[in-house]
This record gives C-alpha cells, sequence and structure tokens, in this order.
C-alpha cells in the first residue's frame, strides 16, 4: 500500500474564510453501519466512584451516558485502538472546541491547558526553519493518574515537501503532551454536556481566556498583529504574509472551517482465534502451506530465471534475503490494516508496538531518546499513510509523504506545571520496492 501523496505547495482552502496551513480531510467514504461501535473519541467520561474514571464503552460501571468513547490511553496493553477521520459538519462544530475535549484533524489546535503553549520557535520545522501547521489532535487521559485527568497530545508538521526526503526523528514534525487534574483553573469539573450549546455555533477562538492572542491561521501564540486591522494576530510574519495573499483584506473576521473529528473503535481480529484449515480438506491444506506472496514467487519464477542468469550466485542470495524479508514486513502491514483500510490512527500506550510498512529505518531503543525527566519513553501511537488520503489536495510533483508516523511519550508521564512537554516522533517511509 504506497502512501498517497500531497503537493505541498498547494493548500488553497475549498470552503470560505482564511485557510487552514493543512486542508481539511476529504469526506470519509461510504462505509457500512457502525457495527464496530465506532463513537467519538471525547469528552471525558463521567466521574465515578469518588472521582475515578473509566474509559467510556467500558461497561456499565464506567460507561457516561451518550455514545462518546475516549481512548483508554492509561491502561497498559489494553488492545490496540483505531481512528478515523469523520466530517463533523457545522452542526458538529461545536464538539470541536476546547471545552468538549475533541480528538480531531484540521482546523486549529483546540489547545488543552493555557499556560506554556508551545511559542513559535518551538513549532518551528527542524529542517526548513518555516512554521509547522497544526496536523491533528489526541484526547487520551490516563484514568489512573490524578494530574492527567485530561490529557491531549498535538502533532504539528512541516508544509515544505523538500523536508521530508530523510526518514527519521522530528525533522518536519514536533509533538508535544499537555494534562491538568481533574480540578483546574479552566474547566469544571463535571463533564460537558452531550447537546450542542444553545445559539449559532461559536467560532474558534482568537484569544486565550487569560488575554493572549492566537495565530489567525494555525491557532498557535500570535504575537504580532495585522498594521491595518489590529485585529489579526500571527504567529510570525510567514502567516502574516500566507494569509495576506490568501485574502485577508476581504475575510477580515471570518473564521477556519472543516475541522474533521477523530473516532475510535476497539480493533478486532479478522479471523476467529481457533479458525483452522480442515485436515480432511487437502486442496485447503496445500493452498495453506506456503503464503499468497510465496506461491506468487513461485509462479513468477520460472519467467524471471533468465533475467537473473547473469548475477552471481552471492549477489542473487543477497537480493532475495532482502526482497524477502521487505515483502514479508510489508505483507504484514498490508494484512493487518485489510480489515478498516480507512484508519488513520492505531493506539496503544505501552502496549503493542506499531505496525511497521518496512524493514528499514525501524528505530532501535537507543535512537528514541528519554524525556527531559530521565524517564524511557514508550510507544503511544502511530499516524498512518491514509491520513493523507484526506488532506485536500492532488500530487502531481514533489510532495508531502510518509509510510507511517510513530509517537512515543514519557513513560512517566512527567509534568509538573502543567506546561506543554515535548515527546519524540518518527517518520517511516516505504521501501522503494512496496510503492
Amino acid at each position: 500500500m504506497a502512501a498517497v501523496s500531497v503537493q505541498a505547495t498547494e493548500l488553497s482552502p475549498r470552503l470560505s474564510g482564511p485557510p487552514s496551513p493543512f486542508p481539511p480531510p476529504l469526506p470519509p467514504q461510504p462505509r457500512a453501519a457502525t457495527s464496530g461501535g465506532r463513537a467519538r473519541a471525547g469528552p471525558p467520561a463521567a466521574a465515578v466512584g469518588g472521582g475515578a474514571r473509566r474509559p467510556l464503552g467500558a461497561g456499565a460501571s464506567g460507561a457516561r451516558r451518550g455514545p462518546a468513547r475516549r481512548l483508554s490511553g492509561g491502561t497498559m496493553a489494553a488492545g490496540v485502538e483505531l481512528g478515523f477521520a469523520a466530517a463533523a459538519g457545522p452542526e458538529g462544530a461545536w464538539r470541536l472546541r476546547s471545552a468538549y475535549f475533541p480528538s480531531k484533524v484540521g482546523g486549529r489546535p483546540a489547545w488543552l491547558g493555557e499556560a506554556g503553549l508551545p511559542g513559535p520557535a518551538a513549532l518551528r520545522c527542524g529542517r526548513c526553519q518555516q512554521p509547522c501547521a497544526f496536523l491533528l489532535q489526541l484526547y487520551a487521559p490516563l484514568p489512573d493518574r490524578p494530574d492527567a485527568f485530561h490529557r491531549t497530545l498535538f502533532v504539528f508538521a512541516c508544509r515544505g515537501a523538500a523536508c521530508y526526503r530523510l526518514p527519521g526523528p522530528r525533522g518536519p514534525l514536533c509533538v508535544f503532551r499537555n494534562q491538568l487534574p481533574r480540578r483546574n483553573d479552566t474547566y469544571p469539573e463535571e463533564p460537558p454536556p452531550e447537546e450542542p450549546p444553545p445559539g449559532p455555533a461559536a467560532a474558534p477562538p482568537r484569544r486565550l481566556r487569560g488575554g493572549a492572542a492566537l495565530c489567525r491561521v494555525c491557532g498557535c501564540l500570535g504575537p504580532r498583529a495585522c498594521g491595518r486591522c489590529r485585529r489579526a494576530a500571527y504567529c510570525g510574519p510567514e502567516h502574516q504574509a500566507l494569509d495576506w495573499r490568501r485574502g485577508h483584506r476581504r475575510s477580515c473576521g471570518q473564521h477556519a472551517a472543516g475541522e474533521y473529528e477523530i473516532l475510535i473503535e476497539p480493533e478486532e481480529p479478522e479471523f476467529p482465534a481457533d479458525s483452522s484449515v480442515d485436515p480432511d480438506d487437502e486442496q485447503g491444506a496445500a493452498d495453506t502451506s506456503k503464503d499468497p506472496k510465496e506461491q506468487e514467487e513461485l509462479r513468477a519464477t520460472g519467467s524471471a530465471g533468465e533475467a537473473f542468469q547473469s548475477l552471481d550466485e552471492e549477489t542473487l542470495e543477497a537480493m532475495a534475503k532482502h526482497e524477502t524479508e521487505e515483502d514479508k514486513i510489508f505483507q504484514m502491514f498490508k494484512e493487518r490494516v485489510a480489515a478498516e483500510p480507512e484508519q488513520i490512527i492505531r493506539y496503544c500506550r505501552g502496549g503493542e508496538g506499531p505496525v511497521w510498512v518496512s524493514g528499514e529505518n525501524i528505530p532501535e531503543e537507543k535512537d528514541i531518546p528519554n524525556c527531559l525527566c530521565g524517564a524511557k519513553r514508550i510507544f503511544e501511537f502511530q499516524i498512518m499513510p491514509q491520513l493523507l488520503n484526506h488532506l485536500q489536495v492532488d500530487s502531481l510533483g514533489e510532495s508531502i509523504d510518509w509510510g507511517t508516523l510513530v509517537v512515543y511519550t514519557c513513560a512517566d508521564n512527567c509534568g509538573e506545571g502543567n506546561e506543554y512537554l515535548e515527546e519524540f516522533i518518527w517518520k517511516q517511509d516505504f521501501s522503494a520496492g512496496s510503492i
């Protein structure tokens, strides 16, 4: 499965109002009825039993009213949970505001805490030094941690295609973690209502409650102001110039639209655990003695043999070994996602590791730096290449691309003072043979 590339230089909006640097994803393809129990990733569960929380969908003892469901972030090895992009529409935009603890793609960040937001310098690309754009956020509280009653991870990405040429750590990507206790200065202790607020949907805020202005383009801190209207704020000259070219004079006062919600459901095995081939079925036994890839290779052997006669035996063996391993890993990736091909997130904090798209550029333990507190970082979630299909541009030339993006976070979930802490993200690309 090759990633669908995205032209990085054409990020024009399809909706009214100033654009988000990353366009909103396209509506998902029609699917069968939500038999998998797909539900919203937030808001948080109601308190039960002296303030303790349980993941939504955990049963009557821990479930709150309505279908909303969040990630079970604090349950180590609780099983893989999948995220899907779904258009909220104007009638559902209220769910994507900070007060409802959303998981979402596109638009502007729905910041959790208002203290210690990452500034423009922290959000610059590690390669071209241009501002990164908001990509997505996941609400993933830890039920067993009072200091992480609310917890969200924010991912930002550069819009420059050239910055994605090299695999590995950070580069054009960065991820931040923020958390709050249940009792805090920003949100009430009780969960938010599940019905939309009265009146028209509110626009994304231009300012934090404390008064700090937010960039009109990306929603990050905006210390600069438009010299003409003095109302539009920007994180830096790049986004001010971008917004001006895209019609700030005509659309001043309007707001970005097209945010998309991330829906969550548990991954279910494609086949029952006790499935097996009937021993009396000789044809079945013969067909399953080799996997489909091996059968295909056997069929191709005859026609390919002549082409390789000129290569020495040692070279042939090395090529065959590399191709077999690479094919096996990519085949495993395809089989794992085949049951839910629209998944954009795979989440399993501290449990099952990522599904790699290639045998190349898999990080070793030494490649993943410890947290600043000294604790190791553990796998929390990965962003799948299917997300690229949801960005509203086509690719004809050089483009943003990835095989998978893997996020590792502090195993101890440190964080005093409720500041935004940078975590670690690794980019793996598809191998040349699998595209």
